[in-house]
């Protein structure tokens, strides 16, 4: 028997989400009757205690008894239990400097970390995350913005609706310009944003056309990386090639930015990868883009706009790129600016039970097969007070040796 517990998330601001719902706990015990949940008390989850306890399930302060304790943000300092196997983000794998203490608190007290951002199929595939509600939320906030800029309609935040039905409904609601849309990626957080664009019945134009045609209603083009960054030489490369070696490459962007209007930015940047575009170039009476929803939020890093996160409570802000400073987003000529990094929680309920889904389909069956596909192993980053052998390269950021 295995016991795993759902933690309280302890991180501000406060997060709802979950790793399991009521409801796919109970499917979880159905299909392995070997694993048993304890529910830690929390009076902010999505699901209240309630909802677990009429599911058949106890809720408590004490979750000692556990084995595996499964949470979504990082646990604070103070409540890392010694000696458990712990699942959440703990946004160390790219040598985050604000989470340097939390690792090496991790291997001090003995943890077992397993990071779900590593879960992985052995060629690197993420297997879960919550990059769907990322690219759904960040793209209504788009039309959110332009909305309340242009005073078109006014469209609710999504964190006062219950779900994405009721976001899709307030969708309905309002007409969208003949805009040209612009959005990059081809993960989940791209094909989530594509959702809420396609649910809009806003037309999906090739590069040729969206680059050289006006358009009588609005439309968007879906770009990836040899879209918008060309090999120096000019030749014809592959997205593969690319990402092994992006110092060879420049960017491209420009010829989009001369052309649209809004720019929904759904990618992975990679370190080494150019910029999309510089402060000299949003400057440029060419730079015809003037909201950029940036989901992917990467600061002062490939689009030059995004200078800090937004939050969920104030999600909007302006970017002069004449001075390169933050202005109000309503500003003539300034570049409305939405960057919230954490977009997810303003849909708990749904980010929770498709997170879950994931979750159970590819994560708890390790457990009771003997992690024939290496899931476990793959996202374990320390064991026995030491990074596991995929992780040693953190080991100078731990000691506070690496050039962060």
């Amino acid at each position: 028997m295995i016991k795993f517990a759902l933690i309280k998330e302890r991180k501000t601001p406060p997060d709802r989400r979950v790793v399991f719902s009521p409801k796919k706990l109970q499917e979880i015990i159905k299909k392995f009757p070997e694993a048993s949940f304890k529910i830690e008390s929390s009076d902010i989850r999505i699901f209240k205690d309630s909802e677990y306890e009429e599911a058949g399930f106890e809720v408590s302060q004490d979750i000692l008894d556990c084995d595996v304790l499964l949470g979504v943000k990082e646990v604070p300092l103070v409540n890392l239990i010694p000696y458990k196997k712990y699942f959440f983000f703990s946004h160390t794998i790219k040598k985050q400097p604000y989470n340097r203490e939390l690792l090496k608190a991790i291997l001090a007290k003995n943890i077992e970390l397993y990071d779900h951002e590593v879960i992985t199929k052995a060629n690197g595939h993420r297997l879960i995350g919550f990059g769907r509600y990322a690219g759904l939320v960040g793209a209504y906030n788009a039309f959110r913005a332009l909305g309340l800029r242009d005073s078109l309609y006014k469209l609710p935040k999504v964190e006062s609706l219950p779900d994405l039905k009721a976001v899709l409904q307030e969708l309905d609601k309002i007409k969208i310009p003949n805009l040209k849309i612009v959005l990059t990626g081809s993960g989940k957080v791209a094909h989530g944003a594509k959702e809420i664009l396609d649910h809009l019945k806003i037309k999906q134009v090739p590069v040729s056309e969206y680059l050289k045609n006006e358009f009588l209603e609005p439309v968007y083009c879906l770009i990836d990386v040899l879209d918008y960054n060309i090999h120096n030489s000019g030749k014809n490369t592959t997205n593969k090639h690319f990402y092994k070696h992006p110092e060879e490459y420049r960017s491209n962007f420009m010829r989009f930015a001369r052309a649209g209007d809004i720019f929904i930015a759904g990618h992975f940047y990679g370190e080494g990868a150019p910029v999309f575009f510089t402060q000299e170039q949003a400057n440029s009476s060419e730079f015809k883009i003037n909201l950029i929803a940036d989901i992917s939020c990467d600061i002062d890093g490939p689009i030059a706009s995004t200078i800090r996160p937004s939050t969920i409570a104030d999600p909007f802000y302006g970017y002069d790129p004449k001075s390169g400073k933050e202005v109000d987003f309503r500003q003539e000529g300034a570049i409305t600016v939405m960057a919230v990094d954490n977009l997810p929680c303003e849909l708990p309920k749904d980010a929770s039970e498709g997170f879950g889904e994931m979750f159970m389909e590819h994560v708890i069956p390790a457990f009771f097969d003997g992690d024939k596909n290496g899931i476990l192993e793959r996202a374990r980053m320390t064991k026995d007070g030491k990074l596991t052998e995929r992780f040693k390269y953190l080991r100078n950021y731990v000691e506070g040796t690496a050039i962060l």
